[in-house]
């Protein structure tokens, strides 16, 4: 299973917990609410447009629809908690058309997921973090642009074709869309190309399933749409700076 598919949300009262170690993903949306907790060392999240460098006990609540990406400074454990709406259903319903002003929050001594085992007590860790929230920023309405909807669609189609063979053409046709008109918002909101972002986007992909599953190189290559083994070392090494067999091997 991929990191995060199909927007994050597979079903009401979802809830999903994933600890990763020096991870990144590259700018996305989902329509779940996310959270990261940075366990140890640091973390650099960008949310729409707006930078945050999260230390140890810092947590980054996402909205969704908030595009957003995060990286590694040095060394990162975080946990990364994908929810559905239904969870928090009060608060999604009375903040629903609006986002934080500030997404951070910062906790005074590590949480312990492990007693997050019961859908109560997840939501009550949950609306914990909401009324935190709540307590600690304000809240500005949601504007999106004509150019920024475009980008939706686009990065929605990368998020379900990456595996297969994508390319800028055919998201063009397939969004009814002139070309050259989406390559440029494109480079312009994303500050790099089309193809760029989708071997990001692939290779984020990769590292997941190199870490969680017991898919072999090739197998991961297929499953993130490199049809060509080379293709996808030549990439990865690019990316992550290592191959992935020194990745996987790597706590």
């Amino acid at each position: 299973m991929a990191f995060f598919e199909k927007h994050g949300v597979e079903e009401k009262e979802f809830f999903r917990l994933t600890s990763l170690k020096n991870y990144h993903f590259p700018l996305h949306f989902h329509l779940a609410f996310e959270m990261i907790f940075v366990s140890d060392g640091q973390l650099y999240v960008s949310v729409d447009q707006k930078e945050y460098q999260l230390q140890k006990n810092d947590l980054i609540f996402i909205f969704p629809n908030q595009i957003h990406e995060f990286k590694t400074v040095d060394y990162s454990d975080i946990t990364i908690i994908l929810f559905s709406p239904e969870l928090i259903g009060d608060f999604f319903m009375n903040f629903k058309g609006v986002i934080p002003d500030d997404n951070v929050l910062h906790f005074e001594e590590k949480i312990d997921f492990s007693k997050l085992s019961s859908i109560y007590r997840q939501k009550s860790f949950l609306y914990a973090v909401c009324a935190d929230l709540i307590n600690r920023t304000s809240f500005t309405p949601v504007k999106q642009s004509p150019q920024t909807k475009v980008l939706y669609k686009m990065l929605l189609c990368v998020e379900e074709n990456y595996s297969s063979d994508l390319t800028l053409k055919a998201v063009a046709r397939h969004l009814q869309y002139d070309y050259p008109y989406i390559s440029k918002l494109f480079a312009r909101q994303m500050n790099m190309t089309f193809t760029d972002y989708l071997n990001h986007y692939r290779i984020s992909q990769a590292c997941y399933l190199l870490k969680n599953s017991e898919q072999s190189i090739s197998e991961v290559a297929m499953n993130c749409g490199y049809n060509n083994l080379r293709t996808f070392h030549r990439n990865f090494i690019k990316i992550t700076g290592q191959p992935p067999k020194k990745y996987r091997e790597l706590d």
